[in-house]
């Protein structure tokens, strides 16, 4: 073995432009102290040295490295071998086109003055070219996988600025650099904080709303009619509502729960879910300004990324063919069958989730604990919420196989291409992973059951789960808050956590070159690596947090604060680990978001009509304006001195006689009890449901079309209220567009001849 550092082979320099018939060289910028730093650092085990079949597919691939122009020198230590690679000054005239505005005058190449590259852009070119594939039909991956490259990756360089100001702890409150990280990492990084600050800002008043709401649950903790007329209910029995340790139990025994619920449960409900429907207008409105200022500032207005790939592709390669957009509708068939097969999955996952609520109440109930058998319910909802959480980090793993595979069935044309159906159908998979229990609670838990006497039971044997004896909004409410903490606390800990650890265990093994060039490539090599969709994975979670955030906040007002908190945190986070624990990420030209933007439109129509309907059939905001003006003492408009809701609780159970049990002498207390209540509106008599049923369904359905219109129109008039593209910024286009054909009209009279025939 060689000396740590030495070097093994001689920098190869290819020829000059015998590989690159496309155009024309430009004179190259002249040799500067930094001409030897290495683009990108190839990774070959040393074993593979020993193999004389793996050197040559090495050689191989570095000979067609050096005919495309590209330098290269290994060095090794006792395990590894480097190979740095840089492209020469010169490869980048060939891409000249990349780094002109895209909607300008021809480019006009001085021959005398040097080309000025960025590093994003150096590596965007480095990366592609190897990723093309090579004489033998290989590509780098395929290289990987049998052995012949362990890994490739760009260096960190000149990071030092980004870990001072940005990626810090102590930054936590400070202005994240943009168009730093836009120097460093790309614009789609860089676009990726822009809108994640922006969300971050924009969740202040939402948070602030939302605690209001919540607070003024507490203002009126012990003035609530409805709480009263719990507490001092000692006189009413509920039903029993499991088949272990039956027995009846008095309503005011939910005195506590009963104000809980009150906190969120409110007439300031309606209000704040409102205010969030335009909220999310708001924000997604100024955010689209918000991007095209960024992107006017990085000259990027006008760029097309299906135009860049191609001219990538044709510059890599002169015989390339384009490929065109392609629809088949078999295909298409077959991928929404299976995406259909696999929601189906994950609702059958939520229906698994019910067989264990329902087993787990039977296992409660006859727990020795007295504890588990005084509150079932709450054990039960906050053991199931845990389940579902360990659920959805399993089904996360599973969904995004299943994605990446109907991905490859489908061959997109482009990467491009590739990543938004990706985006679509993965996000669909993991909308229905997080959210189909949240939807079991909200509209199917409790409503299925039958009545005391008649109760529905899962194969005939277990007796369907019921809501809280305070309602359904606090199984909910539990439910939110949980899986909520456990996603801003625990996801984020291990999202930390596991790349710190990881690096520190990798830092550990081996030792440190004394050359210092190899002592950089090996602590860049110890570094944790980065995939393809590691940004998208940032995406994706913000995108469900954003569900959550939106989603249901109906039940849970508290979900903003929640997210505000977790976002100065992630923002924080994710610049550590890009910076300081991460492999530098390939860097990415774009000017938005992408589909993710679509996705949040999306979102913010679902969360109109899931909080409508959480209002509408979860709460008690109708029944108790049903009551207030039709049944109680102001009903007609009548004066009353007594509160509007006095008797609602007494009107809101119904009446079931104990001695219609199918053995009433096996529940404790029966001797003295000879009827108990019950939620829900039925008769007395035959059990069927009462009028009153009826009424309110029909109310409750006229309010969630009228709560819906409402909303989504406040939200048509918000998108039309606010232009996407500030006025600013369409000036500014304008006036670029006019200085181009202002510069035509006189750059002479050959360019005024070739305008003035131009077809229009």
């Amino acid at each position: 073995m060689q000396p740590q550092g030495e070097e093994r082979f001689q920098i190869l320099v290819g020829t000059a432009g015998d590989s690159y018939p496309l155009m024309d060289m430009v004179t190259p910028e002249p040799d500067r102290p930094d001409q030897t730093l290495t683009d990108y650092v190839l990774v070959a085990d040393y074993r593979t040295q020993r193999d004389p079949r793996q050197v040559h597919r090495q050689r191989q691939f570095l000979k067609e490295l050096q005919a495309k122009g590209f330098q290269y020198k290994v060095k090794e230590d006792q395990e590894k071998v480097f190979f740095g690679i840089r492209a020469d000054s010169r490869i980048f005239s060939l891409y000249r086109t990349l780094l002109m505005e895209p909607e300008g005058p021809a480019p006009r190449v001085d021959s005398a003055r040097p080309i000025t590259v960025p590093d994003t852009t150096r590596i965007r070119i480095v990366n592609f070219i190897l990723n093309c594939r090579t004489a033998a039909g290989d590509t780098f991956e395929d290289l990987v996988k049998d052995g012949v490259f362990e890994t490739r990756f760009p260096l960190h360089k000149g990071k030092e600025n980004l870990k001072r100001t940005w990626a810090r702890w102590r930054n936590m409150f400070r202005k994240q650099p943009i168009d730093d990280i836009r120097n460093y990492f790309g614009e789609k990084v860089a676009l990726y904080f822009a809108w994640l600050g922006w969300y971050t800002c924009m969740l202040v008043p939402a948070a602030l709303v939302g605690l209001i709401v919540f607070l003024s649950g507490f203002s009126l903790f012990n003035a609530s009619q409805i709480s009263k007329e719990i507490c001092e209910a000692h006189d009413i029995y509920m039903c029993p509502r499991g088949d272990h340790r039956r027995r009846y139990q008095r309503l005011s025994d939910t005195c506590t729960f009963a104000k809980l619920t009150h906190l969120f449960d409110n007439e300031g409900t309606v209000i704040f879910a409102i205010f969030m429907a335009l909220w999310a207008t708001v924000f997604l409105e100024f955010w689209k300004r918000q991007r095209a200022r960024v992107v006017l500032d990085w000259d990027l207005y006008g760029w097309d990324e299906d135009q860049e790939e191609v001219a990538l592709e044709l510059i890599n390669c002169p015989d390339y063919k384009l490929q065109l957009h392609q629809h088949s509708y078999l295909k298409s068939t077959i991928i929404l069958i299976l995406s259909l097969l696999m929601i189906c999955l994950m609702i059958g996952m939520a229906h698994v989730l019910v067989v264990y609520r329902v087993a787990a109440a039977a296992v409660f109930s006859s727990s020795a604990l007295p504890f588990l058998e005084d509150q079932v319910t709450t054990a039960v909802v906050v053991s199931g919420a845990l389940v579902h959480y360990v659920t959805i980090l399993v089904m996360t793993k599973v969904n995004k196989v299943v994605a990446l595979k109907l991905c490859d069935y489908e061959k997109s044309r482009t990467f491009s291409e590739r990543e938004s159906k990706f985006t679509v159908k993965f996000f669909t998979l993991q909308f229905f992973a997080h959210f189909s229990s949240l939807v079991y609670i909200a509209f199917i838990l409790g409503r299925i059951n039958g009545h005391p006497g008649k109760t529905v039971r899962l194969a005939g044997l277990w007796k369907l789960e019921e809501c809280h004896l305070s309602g359904c909004m606090m199984d909910l409410f539990v439910q939110m808050a949980i899986i909520m903490g456990l996603k801003q606390t625990l996801s984020n800990c291990m999202e930390y956590l596991h790349p710190w650890l990881s690096h520190k265990c990798r830092s550990m093994r081996g030792s440190e070159a004394r050359d210092p060039e190899l002592r950089d490539w090996q602590l860049n090599y110890r570094l944790n690596p980065v995939y393809t969709f590691s940004l998208f994975d940032e995406f994706m979670e913000m995108m469900i947090q954003y569900g959550f955030t939106t989603i249901f906040v109906a039940a849970f007002p508290l979900a903003p604060l929640l997210a505000l908190f977790s976002n100065l945190v992630e923002i924080r986070l994710d610049a550590i680990k890009m910076v300081r624990l991460q492999r530098r990420l390939v860097p990415r030209k774009a000017k938005d978001i992408g589909t993710w933007l679509q996705v949040l439109e999306t979102i913010g129509v679902l969360a109109v009509i899931a909080n409508g309907m959480v209002i509408a059939f979860t709460s008690e905001f109708i029944p108790r304006v049903v009551y207030k003006y039709r049944y109680g003492p102001c009903r007609q408009g009548a004066r009353s001195s007594a509160d509007c809701l006095t008797g609602y609780i007494n009107h809101s159970l119904s009446v079931f006689h104990t001695k219609d049990f199918e053995d009433p002498v096996r529940i404790k207390g029966s001797e003295n009890v000879t009827e108990c209540r019950y939620r829900d509106y039925r008769n007395a008599q035959d059990y069927n449901f009462s009028e009153q049923f009826w009424t309110l369904l029909a109310i409750r359905l006229a309010f969630l079309i009228l709560f819906e219109h409402v909303a989504l129109c406040i939200k048509l008039v918000a998108a039309w209220f606010v232009p996407d593209v500030p006025q600013s910024v369409k000036n500014s286009v304008l006036e670029q567009k006019y200085e181009v054909l202002l510069g035509k009209l006189r750059g002479g009279p050959r360019q005024l001849s070739s305008l003035r025939s131009t077809d229009v």
